[in-house]
């Protein structure tokens, strides 16, 4: 199935055992970037204290609560029960894309096999979520980088949990720097330059984790601004496009 552009339709499940509702408005405009959000349910036990925290966004968000008591003691039946939905409604062809909000690794095959099906996934989640979910998704978002900042950004949290100023240690940050160069060659085929959506297409493909935002940027062109010494970025001369080259 070939992915829409503009209307595409969305199917949103969330682990709500494993997800703050403190951040579910910043993930529903995030997910909102991608089309239409047509199916919106979050599965947990609703008899437990855990889940008091999300009662109060359910109607605001028009949010359908779905039960699964935890059968045995200790063991989560939650991710059975999504699992099972998003198969039918796969299915059932109900929608183009899947965003599965979650930081547990048992989603994996689920989101393989969605992608199997020729439907884009998405993931959201901690940083803490296991690199092998991560990857199984076509894109990952992660929650820590949808937090508001009061001001202008300053510090980026990494994935191992540290902070990093915005314009201090980006060119000294080998393994960006290697991702970077990946994607640029892989965008640049035998030309010299490679334009920056393309070169922003392969990060997702290398990497479906890769934000800007994780290294204080609110966007790729930014990043790639605050690397001069590293990059040479123009615009063409005419037309809106921007070519990106690595300096020797």
């Amino acid at each position: 199935m070939k992915r829409k552009i503009n209307d595409t339709t969305i199917a949103l499940l969330i682990d709500g055992d494993n997800a703050t509702p403190r951040r579910l408005p910043a993930i529903l405009e995030e997910v909102s970037r991608q089309g239409t959000i047509t199916i919106r349910r979050i599965y947990g036990d609703w008899t437990t204290t855990n889940m008091t925290g999300w009662k109060e966004q359910l109607n605001a968000n028009a949010i359908q609560p779905v039960q699964q008591f935890a059968y045995t003691k200790g063991k989560n039946s939650t991710d059975s029960a999504l699992i099972i939905d998003a198969m039918d409604i796969l299915h059932g062809d109900l929608v183009d894309a899947f965003c599965i909000v979650s930081s547990d690794s048992d989603y994996t095959r689920l989101a393989t096999r969605l992608r199997e099906s020729g439907l884009f996934v998405m993931g959201v989640g901690e940083k803490k979520t296991p690199d092998a979910f991560v990857k199984a998704c076509e894109q990952f978002i992660y929650v820590e980088n949808l937090d508001v900042q009061e001001g202008p950004v300053t510090a980026a949290k990494t994935k191992t949990g540290g902070s990093r100023k915005k314009s201090d240690g980006l060119s000294s940050n080998t393994a960006l720097l290697r991702k970077l160069r990946k994607a640029y060659n892989i965008a640049r085929g035998e030309d010299e330059e490679a334009s920056l959506s393309l070169i922003g297409q392969a990060l997702r493909r290398l990497d479906p984790g890769f934000d800007p935002r994780s290294y204080g940027h609110d966007s790729l062109s930014s990043l790639f601004a605050d690397l001069k010494d590293k990059l040479q970025v123009r615009r063409e001369e005419k037309g809106n496009t921007v070519l990106v080259r690595f300096k020797n």
